[in-house]
């Protein structure tokens, strides 16, 4: 497809001029030069709608365009050179962590700002280590969503507040497990060893060379110190906790 049919001015009945790019209508805009432009990516439609809705109620922000999959977006941005992209993370295609790769190698200026369903911190990981400055939830409130763009459009980085709860529970949940591990013995690390690998109380008995009873003793002691109710629950514990040498 020629330049020309990829990017056409529009004037049609109703439409004052503006771009026409892949099905999406890209209004010519009077925008003042203090706004911050911004560009949305996101599969709803409805949800676009409401963005740009309530970003432009805000006289700050003006919004320069739209994509609905991650495929527009990366064709689209680089030639509207918005100064921040609200990407979706779940999105047809190419996905909101490709598709932030791929843009911020074509317009390396660009800020992206992360949104997604998913309040896992590893997705906000996932998108600061593509480019993103920041990343906020769909929970995120407007005004929260507002800071964010502000933030990032001004070189900071911006994680919104349910992430920043989520890691600040965690990271007292591994201070916790760390003391719980630390209250272990060396024959009840040994014995987790063995419990790993999946070997059974008499196996451990015969290869320590211990009594069957004293291996019952220890795999209580363990599952009581670290507050766990199986071995089925330690064999978890330990995969998801690398500190713990076994």
């Amino acid at each position: 497809m020629s330049p020309v049919n990829e990017i056409s001015l529009c004037n049609q009945t109703g439409l004052t001029g503006g771009l026409k790019l892949n099905n999406y209508f890209i209004p010519r805009q009077t925008t003042n030069m203090n706004t911050i432009k911004i560009f949305i990516v996101d599969d709803h439609t409805l949800l676009r709608q409401a963005w740009k809705m309530a970003l432009t109620s805000d006289t700050s922000f003006t919004v320069v365009g739209e994509a609905g999959n991650g495929e527009d977006a990366v064709e689209m941005v680089p030639k509207l050179k918005p100064d921040v992209v609200t990407m979706d993370i779940n999105l047809p295609g190419i996905n909101g962590i490709e598709a932030t790769k791929q843009v911020k190698k074509m317009l390396p200026g660009v800020k992206v700002l992360g949104i997604s369903l998913h309040n896992q911190p590893s997705y906000a990981r996932k998108m600061i280590q593509a480019g993103a400055m920041g990343y906020v939830t769909k929970n995120s409130s407007k005004e929260e969503m507002f800071k964010a763009i502000t933030e990032i459009h001004q070189g900071r980085k911006y994680i919104c507040q349910e992430i920043k709860n989520i890691l600040s529970s965690q990271l007292i949940d591994e201070e916790e497990d760390k003391l719980k591990i630390e209250a272990l013995s060396l024959r009840e690390i040994e014995i987790i060893r063995h419990i790993v690998k999946g070997s059974s109380s008499k196996q451990i008995a015969k290869e320590l060379f211990i009594a069957v009873k004293t291996v019952e003793v220890h795999r209580y002691n363990i599952l009581k110190k670290l507050k766990l109710k199986n071995a089925a629950a330690l064999v978890n514990f330990i995969n998801n906790h690398p500190m713990l040498d076994v």
